[in-house]
């Protein structure tokens, strides 16, 4: 007995119990679309939609994220039969299965849009979709066409914004039905007229609805006569959530009406508050540059005031110039002179007469040479003396010899 309680498989908690089916549940269904009915619908607080989807023989909890629920664009209500692109989940506290709702379309728009896709492949493939084709818009249009119904609550809205930005702009209006049999082909003739009205662009609109309700707009020839036309068009179809072929067409796609007329309408108050900015930036521009002339026109009077003061002031400049050069003759002059002297005068150190005014004497010897040393000099020598003024001869009578230094 004791050998068959531990061969036995591991006791689970419910906590781990729940995990591991919620990891095989998630693990081995795809993403997937559900179809069925809507009952026990509950919009919570956080925004979170919870619902059961049910069929004649079963029914299954469903919950839709604030995130994804903020994409819907339209209001769901108990009884709707609904198509659902879904994930299989497990909620682990509560051990309930449950759909993770990813989006949700009403029964039947598969089809519509499947026929959708096929035909927005087939102008993207014809290049129908090219940025590089896409017209600039005007900044500052002359007039606008309106391609819409003119029962249409959207219009009213293009109309309120388009006064209130721009109040002079005219506007014409080419009225057309929006959706129902053959739509498709007069929203595309209101396209082709509104092109060659002389209007500078086009805003092609229409407030939001389902896909059956916008399909109209999902024509072929209304996306040709969108890239067709002279002028370029905006299209402000349904919410912010809502694509149609014509919006891959247009020129430029507005999230609502109200947005596409404030795509192509100038600001007028902007742009009087830009005029005034500019006339301002004008004015201190010009204010600045008169200054600037003034002062030069200043300095230059200033130069030109006084002639006679700036004639001082060359004089001055001419007369310090000319006591610099008799200054510098007087040095090239003295110096060589003073030169002169001195060698003069150590000339005039080393002339023999120069010794003799002095006292001294010079004595000559029988030979004719000056006696340098008495040591040469004999008793009874004749030496012939030479003074300043005059000379004598004379007889030596004694020698003083002086011996010589070691």
């Amino acid at each position: 007995m004791e050998q068959s309680l531990a061969s036995s498989p591991p006791v689970l908690s419910i906590a781990v119990l729940n995990r591991m089916v919620r990891e095989c549940l998630e693990n081995s269904f795809p993403l997937a679309w559900v179809a069925g009915e809507i009952s026990n619908l509950t919009y919570a607080a956080s925004g979170h939609i919870y619902f059961s989807l049910k069929d004649a023989s079963a029914q299954v909890r469903c919950v839709m994220w604030r995130s994804r629920a903020q994409l819907l664009g339209w209001r769901l209500e108990n009884g709707q039969k609904i198509e659902a692109r879904t994930l299989v989940s497990f909620y682990e506290p509560r051990g309930e299965f449950q759909l993770n709702v990813e989006a949700i379309r009403r029964a039947g728009q598969g089809d519509l849009f499947e026929k959708f896709l096929r035909l927005k492949a087939k102008l993207e493939a014809e290049g129908l979709f090219d940025p590089a084709t896409r017209r600039p818009l005007p900044a500052h249009p002359r007039a606008l066409a309106i391609v819409t119904s003119p029962q249409a609550a959207a219009l009213q809205d293009v109309l309120k914004t388009l006064h209130r930005r721009a109040p002079h702009l005219p506007i014409e209006i080419y009225p057309t039905p929006v959706q129902g049999e053959g739509a498709g082909a007069k929203i595309a003739a209101a396209i082709t007229l509104a092109g060659q009205s002389g209007c500078d662009a086009i805003i092609l609109c229409r407030g939001g609805g389902s896909i059956e309700d916008l399909w109209a707009f999902n024509d072929e020839a209304v996306a040709r006569a969108i890239r067709a036309s002279k002028i370029p068009v905006v299209s402000g179809v349904g919410h912010q959530t809502d694509f149609t072929i014509a919006d891959f067409a247009a020129d430029l796609r507005a999230p609502t009406p109200t947005a596409a007329a404030e795509l192509l309408s100038p600001d007028r108050e902007a742009l009087l508050n830009r005029l005034s900015q500019l006339n301002r930036q004008m004015r201190q521009q010009t204010s600045r540059s008169l200054a600037e002339r003034g002062q030069q026109l200043d300095w230059l009077a200033s130069r030109l005031t006084h002639p006679a003061q700036r004639l001082q002031q060359q004089r001055e400049s001419l007369r310090h110039q000319g006591f610099r050069l008799t200054n510098a003759v007087r040095w090239q002059i003295s110096a060589p002179k003073m030169k002169l002297n001195g060698l003069s005068a150590s000339l005039s150190q080393l002339d023999p007469l120069a010794v003799l005014t002095r006292g001294y004497a010079i004595a000559i010897g029988a030979d004719g040479k000056a006696v340098r040393d008495a040591g040469t000099l004999t008793i009874g020598s004749e030496l012939h003396l030479s003074f300043a003024r005059g000379s004598a001869l004379s007889t030596v009578n004694q020698v003083v010899a002086t011996p010589e230094a070691d």
